[in-house]
């Protein structure tokens, strides 16, 4: 979703684009890795990369998410450096933060407290990304000139999203479930949790755009901003809502007429979790999608989606 969204940027730049399908490079073979960087030598790199899901899949596969997404940030970084790349940007996510911080996260958060325990395997790995890119920059950065940045999206959603019934993240989960109950009128969805939970979702294409605009700064502006341990950015659109209230929202859009229940017996998660983003703003950047558009979108893409395996399935 990401990355897709990150090319869509990327072509109004005017720059050669070099990208690789899952099947055609496996980013946890550090052998396959270091072969595509020394044949194709990318100038600048863009680490979207990585295993991701809901609260479901993080509880159900820690070992998979902790092992790929150390494989792959691992694999990408060094073989990027290795290869002489001197730019590069890695994702990673608004769960690096500590469980009860301060809200809104800022990003000297990080490293001051516990992690939400569904998800503390991917976080944990995620911050071992952005200290790895931290830690080339320092030994490297005077010598090679080396500039690697971070940057944490906060919860995602639109076009490309993964509606995996199971393994999806809140909104395109959500947009499944209510589409597959109005298709069958069933008279009531339920959803994991108290509803109460707060959550802040931008759109991808607003990501997208933030990575592009981190990515192209002079290299003294972003230093007048970060420092050299303590040096990713927050995205955000700076403001959150509830689950119980996202899921009226995507009631509306979808048009779905029956009842939402909730299993208090199910984990909630963080009880809040909202970016700090005034780091972003003040390098002159705003999220531009309200999340009423924007779950539109998302929801059209999901037709889309659907359609689409309607069409293979009969084929």
């Amino acid at each position: 979703m990401v990355g897709s969204a990150i090319i869509r940027t990327l072509h109004h730049e005017q720059v050669n684009i070099i990208t690789r399908t899952r099947a055609e490079l496996d980013l946890t073979d550090q052998l396959a890795v270091c072969k595509f960087f020394a044949n194709e030598k990318p100038e600048q790199v863009y680490l979207a990369a990585a295993k991701v899901g809901g609260i479901y899949a993080n509880n159900s596969y820690p070992a998979e998410f902790i092992y790929q997404n150390l494989m792959i940030q691992s694999n990408v970084i060094d073989a990027a450096f290795r290869n002489g790349v001197k730019k590069l940007l890695f994702l990673g996510s608004s769960c690096i933060y500590p469980k009860l911080t301060q809200q809104p996260m800022r990003e000297d958060a990080l490293l001051t407290g516990t992690l939400e325990p569904t998800n503390e395997p991917y976080a944990i790995a995620k911050i071992a990304g952005l200290k790895m890119c931290e830690s080339y920059n320092r030994q490297y950065g005077g010598s090679h000139g080396v500039d690697y940045r971070s940057v944490m999206p906060t919860n995602l959603y639109g076009p490309g999203d993964n509606y995996h019934p199971e393994n999806s993240h809140v909104i395109p989960a959500l947009i499944r479930r209510f589409h597959e109950a109005k298709v069958r009128n069933a008279p009531s969805v339920t959803i994991w949790g108290t509803g109460t939970p707060k959550r802040e979702f931008l759109y991808v294409d607003d990501m997208a755009a933030a990575c592009v605009h981190v990515m192209n700064l002079d290299k003294r502006t972003y230093e007048q901003h970060t420092q050299p341990m303590l040096s990713h950015v927050n995205v955000g659109c700076g403001h959150d809502i509830t689950i119980r209230a996202l899921a009226e929202t995507i009631v509306k859009v979808v048009g779905y007429d029956g009842q939402i229940a909730f299993d208090t017996g199910k984990p909630d998660g963080t009880p809040r979790k909202l970016m700090d983003s005034s780091r972003l703003n003040n390098l002159s950047w705003q999220a531009r999608v309200e999340l009423d558009e924007g779950l539109a979108l998302a929801y059209q893409d999901f037709l889309k989606t659907v359609q689409h395996t309607k069409e293979a399935i009969t084929q």
